[in-house]
Parts: structure tokens; sequence; C-alpha cells
């Protein structure tokens, strides 16, 4: 049986083996975050999250009692406010110990920006200059992180609080996930690989993805024609947070990506894309998601815990004789 703080540290040790950049990159800016915050003022000090001396990701954070021992947990994408109360109807009948949301909650999702950091090495590993990647994203992280300030982020926190929950989030690990599998799939059948319409069979073969298109929620294209040659092909848009800069669209396209697989897509950034006359493969929000959570949630199952789906997440179990 595993504990909340177990089960967190399991998630924050997956995302750094399963991180695109590589764990050495990953293990350097912990360092230099450490590095950092010795050199802070005493009241700079008290100020200071002290969670990202040791966890990367700011928006994967845990709110109850670390040592709380878990048998059962509700999870899906997106947790709210009726997630938590769907948790205390189901509780009459079978205890929920841990509810466990994808998308960030509390402080992990006003330090969503901090995360898109991960986007600068990422996108250098592709080939675009360093220095343009880092401005760029920068300039966007500001962007986010004003968009976020207004939220009332602490609002499903403190009913859990309230309604005795344990609560945890899990964001960029899940994303990190997903990401590190579509790039050994991708790797594992590029032979096969020549057009977009390559790409998206392969894509719809992941049952996730199968289940989403079901749901009229599959793989999609966003720019560019399925008879087209993918050329060099990115994973970009898959984990870092949220969407990037759309003025990379141009310096990554001459950094010779011909494709790029992401989650989701904003109009304006699409439009740039396809300026820059890339193929954009829009995979799935909620089926990408779900695919990086039901890898970390199939280590829980491994360790005995039962998982309830729901809000979303399309479980699909690759642990044998599991659902």
């Amino acid at each position: 049986m595993m504990t909340i703080k177990q089960i967190y540290d399991l998630a924050i040790n997956l995302g750094i083996k399963s991180d695109l950049r590589g764990q050495i990159v990953v293990k350097k800016k912990l360092e230099r975050v450490k590095k950092a915050y010795n050199e802070l003022s005493k009241a700079k000090k008290e100020e200071f999250d002290e969670e990202r001396l040791t966890n990367p990701f700011s928006d994967t954070r845990y709110f109850g009692d670390p040592q709380k021992k878990i048998k059962r947990i509700l999870t899906g994408i997106d947790i709210d406010v009726a997630e938590v109360l769907l948790a205390k109807e189901l509780s009459a009948k079978k205890t929920i110990d841990l509810i466990i949301s994808h998308h960030p909650l509390g402080p992990a999702l006003a330090g969503l920006h901090e995360v898109m950091d991960l986007q600068v090495e990422l996108l250098a590993k592709y080939g675009v200059p360093i220095n343009i990647a880092e401005s760029l994203t920068h300039i966007r992280m500001s962007e986010v992180a004003r968009g976020i300030s207004p939220v009332n982020h602490n609002r499903v926190v403190d009913t859990a609080k309230l309604l005795g929950f344990n609560l945890m989030c899990v964001h960029t690990p899940s994303d990190n996930l997903v990401a590190n599998f579509l790039d050994k799939y991708l790797r594992k059948y590029e032979k096969e690989i020549e057009t977009v319409e390559d790409l998206l069979r392969l894509l719809k073969k992941i049952p996730e993805y199968h289940q989403a298109i079901k749901q009229k929620a599959g793989p999609r294209l966003f720019t560019g024609k399925e008879s087209g040659y993918t050329g060099k092909i990115a994973i970009t848009e898959i984990t870092g947070g949220t969407e990037g800069s759309k003025d990379l669209y141009q310096h990554i396209a001459q950094a010779g990506i011909g494709t790029i697989i992401g989650m989701h897509m904003k109009e304006e950034n699409r439009e740039e894309a396809e300026k820059a006359h890339l193929n954009i493969v829009i995979a799935g929000h909620m089926s990408s998601d779900s695919i990086g959570m039901n890898l970390f949630l199939d280590e829980l199952v491994k360790r005995g815990i039962e998982i309830i789906p729901c809000s979303g997440l399309i479980r699909y179990s690759r642990v044998k004789g599991r659902k």
C-alpha cells in the first residue's frame, strides 16, 4: 500500500525519467534552482516555494496528509467542485482515499507558466537556436502568468479540504510520459511514415486515440495535406505546460521540421504555423492526456491501488489482465 507522498514522488520520478530533454538537463536545472535559493536573503527564502528544490514541475502538487495510505483513487483529466462532490457520493459505497486531477489546481495552477521553460531545451533539441527559443518562450510565459493570475486557484482545493478529501494534480510528469511514449512509438514505426496520412493512421491505432475517434475527438490535421510528406516530425506541443509562442513556427520550420504533433492549438497559432508551411497534426487533448495519465496510473495499479476514472479520462490499462 502506498502513501500520498510515495505516489507523488513516483509521479515526479517518472516525469524526470521520461522527460524528452534528458535526465541530465532536468537535474542540472534543479541544481541551479538550489544554488539560487542558497543565495537568497532570509526574507526571500520565506517567500520561496521550497518544493521547487526537489520537484522540477511546478504544476504538480499534493494537498492533504502525505502519510495517508491509499487504496482507491478517483481520477480525471479535470477535477472541479463537481468531481469532489461526486467523490463524496461514491464514498457512501466505496471509500475514496485520494482524488487526482491531471490539470493543475491551487498553487500548481498559479505556477503553470513556470514549467513552460521546458519548451526551450526541447525546441533546441529539434534544432531551433536556443537563444530564440528562450526569448520567445519567456515572452509567452509572462502572457500565461498574467492570464492565470485572476483565476480562483484554490476553489477546488478548499472544497476538497472541507469535505475531507486528499487531493493531487499530476500535470507535466503525465505530459512527459505521453510525449516519451509517442516519441518511442514513432521511432518504432518510422519506416512506415512517409506522408501525413501515414502518421494519422498510426496514431489512430493507439487505443486512447482510437476511442477518441468514436467521441469525434480523435487525431486530425489542422494545417497541411494528408497526401503531403511529413518531413521531420517534432513532438514540441505535447508537454511544457501549455501552448508556446505563435512567433516560433517560422523558426521551427527553418530548423528543418516538417510536421508538429500537438494536443491542441489556438487559431492564431494555427495561422502562423500555416504561414510557415508546417503540417500540424492535433492528436487530441483529452485523449493525449489520457495516455499520459494511464501510463502513470498503471504504475499505481501494479502496486495494488484501485482506479476509478472520471471527467474525460479514457481509461486504458497496459497492465496485463487489468482495465
